[in-house]
């Protein structure tokens, strides 16, 4: 069965994405190299055999928006509720990633759930950029706690019971040290140059 491919996401809109970024950057810089990585985690998206690419998305699509993208409005609640929803939409295979993870590939994104029943990457901030899931059930993402430097390892045990494979550790962008790090990793990508951009303006 073909998986379907998540990606939860802001608009990129200035105060709203990417504050833990001011400063040093300001709140509409911080909001183009959000939308940067956005572009760029669609893309890699786009270009991964998929059944289905849905953008969860909160606030409105924008100009960044390839084609072939399913757009579904993030529910109300905690990110664990706003998660658990985005997995209700699928009847089938599905794996979700988030938009702060510019680095990410078709290569990476390319999963196979024969043998397993979930896949799991892990963050180096505690979190995690995707969770996979063969058989979607949204109640093993309900009450983990979000946003806490333990929250990889809540959603990790959540999978106890499950066939699980782990995908490689990735840094979420968070702050201009995160980015500096992931742009190196990525160094063609639209966020490295934004980031490239913003930095010599500095200068």
């Amino acid at each position: 069965m073909t998986t379907t491919l998540l990606v939860i996401a802001k608009e990129p809109l200035p105060g709203r994405v990417k504050t833990r970024l001011t400063p040093p950057f300001t709140p509409e810089e911080a909001a183009e190299l959000a939308e940067a990585s956005l572009a760029d985690t669609l893309d890699a998206v786009a270009r991964t055999p998929a059944g289905r690419r849905v953008l969860v998305l909160e606030g409105e699509p924008g100009p960044w928006l390839p084609t072939g993208f399913e757009v579904v409005r993030q529910c109300a609640g905690g990110l664990d509720e706003r998660l658990a929803a985005a997995f209700a939409h699928c009847d089938g295979p599905a794996l979700l990633i988030g938009m702060d993870t510019p680095q990410v590939t078709p290569d990476l994104l390319t999963i196979d759930f024969d043998g397993c029943d979930a896949y799991f990457g892990p963050a180096e901030d505690g979190g995690f950029w995707a969770l996979g899931l063969a058989a979607p059930d949204p109640g093993l993402l309900r009450g983990v706690p979000m946003s806490t430097p333990h929250t990889g390892a809540a959603q990790r045990a959540r999978l106890a019971g499950l066939r699980v494979r782990d995908l490689p550790r990735l840094r979420d962008v968070d702050t201009a040290y995160d980015a500096e790090l992931v742009a190196k990793t990525a160094p063609e990508g639209r966020f490295a140059a934004r980031l490239a951009h913003l930095t010599t303006a500095r200068r």
